[in-house]
């Protein structure tokens, strides 16, 4: 029987947890966690403030409770102040003051990733916002609600961004979506498709300030106006999304780390020293598309790290397949959704990629109820012809889609064994020469 100690029970925090007890109840799990909620699932964040969903209770799928009741102890409020990996002992400190030192024989660390935060005058002040926890959706939810709050101006159109824009438009604000890119999803997508969504964005009445980077923010006990290098604008309220920074403040002394300050890990989510695991956010992903470490913070690579590192402390040996970082939007109803690298990425991972797209409809054209058109294109590369990414996007739900070309990243399967890739065909779902055959088909 070992004594593993958990540090963070988020998504993957969570699904180690689970692992543990459900498959290993033989062992002694300890959780710490400086939250006083669990599981919550920010990606829902957007859908509360912009009242797409009533409550954001079904946002939660584990509690304290849920962990207790399979026998672990657990302290929440508690914050990790040091690790002793000689002694394997772990220091925490209750919001009560009260110290707690617990030792281990296995160490998973999921302390996540924070906002970041760039160093630009005015953002202490009060009108100022994040978005990570639950209790900052509560937060926004009730400046919103505020009479004086008519203005509100959103820095990022990465995906939080945009999702955040739509929800606070929802709630009938004017929104000023800023950006330093020159269009919004640049990260995940090609321009053939952000010009879609820039367009969605300003049909909604957003008002799109990209290439614009923030310089200041005015104001004393409030905000007053936000200043880039374009100009300057008066709000009420400012929402911070220009993405999120690994969490190792606790241990990057003391383990090996990525370019960003993740900790390393390998494919069992071992770090650089013995019997200590790191998962989620707070820690490198391995990625299929560009074979080599890398640091992609999702919740699906969160909730895997944590499957892998929970076998593993438990004492079954399992590798993390790697990841491609599927990833999905969906804005007023347009659905986009990747895997793998866009053009720019694989230009700069040094490949020499080709693509090849095509533009139809989802069903043949007799289908005159719920038949949007649908855009694909398929990255690969010159020289090996292996796919390397793809990108899709329409009105149609065409989500599960992509998932086909995730398992054909991590395959290395080549541009050329899709073009006759059996597809089946029934009018009900979609065309006789279905557009992933074509696009497949017309690749050079």
């Amino acid at each position: 029987m070992a004594k593993i100690v958990l540090i963070g029970a988020n998504h993957a925090g969570t699904a180690a947890a689970n692992t543990i007890l459900d498959a290993y109840p033989e062992h002694t799990l300890v959780i710490f966690d400086g939250n006083s909620n669990i599981s919550y699932l920010g990606c829902g964040t957007a859908l509360w403030i912009g009242r797409q969903i009533d409550k954001p209770d079904g946002l939660f799928y584990a509690s304290k409770d849920t962990f207790t009741a399979k026998k672990a102890e657990v302290y929440m409020e508690t914050e990790v102040k040091r690790i002793d990996f000689t002694a394997k002992q772990v220091y925490g400190v209750t919001k009560t003051g009260k110290e707690i030192s617990e030792s281990y024989d296995k160490l998973i660390i999921a302390t996540g990733s924070l906002p970041i935060t760039p160093k630009i005058k005015g953002l202490d002040l009060p009108q100022v916002c994040y978005v990570k926890r639950f209790q900052d959706g509560q937060h926004i939810n009730q400046l919103l609600d505020q009479g004086d709050i008519k203005t509100v101006a959103v820095v990022g159109a990465g995906y939080i961004g945009v999702e955040l824009a739509e929800a606070v438009q929802r709630r009938g604000k004017e929104v000023l979506l800023f950006e330093a890119a020159t269009t919004s999803l640049s990260t995940y997508y090609d321009e053939w498709f952000t010009q879609d969504m820039d367009k969605v964005l300003k049909d909604k009445g957003i008002a799109l300030h990209f290439g614009e980077l923030v310089q200041e923010v005015t104001g004393t006990d409030k905000v007053k106006s936000i200043i880039t290098n374009k100009g300057e604008y008066p709000v009420d309220l400012i929402i911070m999304a220009i993405g999120f920074r690994p969490n190792t403040g606790l241990a990057a002394q003391d383990l090996e780390t990525f370019s960003n300050g993740a900790y390393k890990v390998n494919l069992k989510q071992e770090t650089s020293k013995p019997d200590v695991y790191a998962i989620g956010d707070c820690a490198t992903v391995y990625s299929n598309a560009l074979g080599t470490q890398a640091y992609i913070a999702l919740a699906t690579n969160a909730v895997r790290s944590g499957v892998v590192a929970g076998h593993n402390a438990g004492g079954t040996p399992l590798e993390s397949v790697g990841v491609q970082g599927s990833n999905g939007i969906c804005i007023y109803g347009y659905k986009m959704v990747s895997t793998g690298l866009n053009l720019k990425a694989a230009e700069k991972a040094g490949f020499t990629p080709l693509y090849t797209q095509f533009e139809d409809t989802q069903k043949p054209a007799f289908i005159t109820e719920d038949n949007h058109t649908v855009k694909i294109r398929i990255v690969y590369d010159k020289t090996s012809r292996r796919v390397l990414g793809a990108q899709m996007a329409s009105y149609q739900d065409i989500s599960m889609g992509i998932h086909l070309f995730s398992l054909a990243i991590e395959e290395k399967i080549t541009i050329d064994k899709l073009k006759l890739l059996d597809i089946f065909f029934l009018p009900h779902f979609n065309q006789p020469y279905n557009y992933i055959t074509m696009a497949a088909l017309s690749a050079k």
